[in-house]
């Protein structure tokens, strides 16, 4: 019974993805691995992940970090490296033992990215990297009278030569280091160096592993979804607080300015939860944060393409006696009523305005909120987005009539009114049976 319920639940699961596999086939994603990735237990099953998406058709550029990794040198070595403004200070010594830092978790990174053992996830993955010099950069220089030395910053990213590396079917693995025309090496923040290459790639997704799932709220509760202004309410904060150390906090700055410069959405996801690189792609809701240019959940009015989400939303009330029951064509006659909730291409709510111009009232009807998605303020805002569509057709009320929600509309000002108050085509298709308790506010 248990195999056949594990088995029931991989199909579903497999059903349930298909979209996203087919959505994310070709496109190109940079991931964003801090070095502190590195040092977990969780590492090997990222790379196993990573190994997945790439036998799903994903075009994959990895930017790791080396941040402690470059600590544990300096420890070794005795040497102290100092900070200005959150940035190393890379003197001689210190890019010394940078470069050699840089080398082991690349040589790391591809070691395990060439695994093919059998009996395991990587089995048959071969996958080809590539490490090349990408980047070109330029010095930082004297800034607040303090000289960086060796520390830089991005100055140019090859794009033909990662999309060259991308179509032969490899994985350019990208480390922090840049190189001058001048055949200098500098220290490079990861984080700036994922966010160029993910806007000059023009990539489709930018991907960072942090030690939060995400940007949480003031209770702890992963957010998932912020806009680059709501982003940057989160980013002062974090700086206020001084969390610059914070890979959440760099990787948050990461991908709110990606998102500013064209990357549609960016990612941001804890290193240390089994299989979060999967969920937050292969599933609707996702485990992390998402930074979007737009919101991948917008409320719309309805078209006849949404007729079976609709159905399928609202079938299941309508079985309970809570809806009317509505026929396929009378949805389709009346579809331009409906003002819909899309969540990435799924219905999961909706609600009706029935306009009666005479009377200048509206009747709110069929209110829905999918039963995954009622814990939250949707089901307001569709109120919200019909009384403005209500009060753009001159109506100065509007009512409903409802059976068991009256509680939740009383508490939204909606007022008790008498059936003689409804309008008089409405007053005639009253259904007594069902014995509906009216209830009206007037737009504000």
């Amino acid at each position: 019974m248990e195999v056949a319920q594990d088995s029931e639940q991989l199909v579903n699961w497999f059903r349930s993805s298909a979209p996203y596999i087919n959505a994310h086939r070709h496109k190109t994603f940079v991931l964003m691995i801090g070095g502190e990735a590195l040092e977990t237990l969780n590492f090997q099953p990222i790379i196993n992940d990573i190994a997945l998406l790439n036998s799903l058709g994903v075009k994959l550029v990895l930017v790791h970090g080396v941040r402690p990794q470059i600590q544990k040198q300096l420890d070794l070595q005795g040497h102290i490296s100092q900070f200005h403004e959150g940035l190393r200070i890379t003197d001689d010594k210190s890019l010394t033992l940078i470069k050699q830092a840089v080398g082991a978790v690349q040589i790391e990174l591809q070691a395990r990215l060439s695994m093919g053992l059998a009996n395991s996830p990587m089995q048959g993955a071969s996958i080809r990297t590539v490490v090349s010099n990408v980047v070109t950069a330029q010095p930082i220089g004297v800034k607040d009278g303090i000289d960086f030395c060796h520390t830089g910053k991005v100055r140019k990213i090859d794009v033909e030569g990662i999309k060259k590396q991308l179509e032969s079917g490899a994985v350019p693995v990208i480390s922090p280091l840049g190189y001058s025309v001048t055949g200098e090496v500098f220290n490079l923040l990861a984080e700036e160096v994922a966010t160029q290459v993910a806007i000059d790639l023009q990539a489709d997704k930018l991907i960072g592993f942090c030690s939060n799932m995400g940007v949480l709220d003031e209770q702890g509760r992963v957010i998932s979804e912020l806009l680059p202004e709501e982003a940057q309410i989160y980013i002062d904060l974090m700086e206020k607080e001084s969390e610059e150390v914070s890979g959440t906090l760099r990787f948050l700055r990461a991908a709110a300015a990606a998102c500013k410069a064209g990357v549609t959405r960016s990612h941001l996801i804890s290193y240390h939860q089994e299989g979060a690189l999967l969920k937050e792609l292969f599933t609707r809701d996702g485990i992390g944060t998402q930074i979007v240019k737009e919101s991948y959940e917008r409320i719309r009015t309805a078209t006849i393409d949404d007729i079976g989400g609709l159905l399928e939303l609202i079938e299941p009330l309508e079985k309970q006696g809570v809806l009317v029951k509505r026929s396929r064509e009378l949805l389709e006659n009346e579809i331009t009523h409906f003002q819909i909730i899309e969540r990435d291409g799924m219905v999961i709510g909706c609600a009706a305005l029935y306009p009666f111009a005479d009377e200048k009232m509206g009747e709110l009807a069929c209110l829905v909120s999918h039963p995954k998605y009622r814990r939250s303020a949707r089901a307001d805002n569709l109120v919200e987005k019909v009384e403005r569509e209500a009060k753009k057709l001159g109506l100065e009320s509007i009512f409903v009539l409802t059976t068991q929600s009256i509680h939740w509309f009383r508490e939204r000002g909606f007022q008790f009114a008498d059936i003689s108050a409804l309008p008089s085509a409405k007053k005639e298709l009253y259904n007594l049976k069902r014995n509906s308790k009216v209830l009206v506010r007037k737009i504000r």
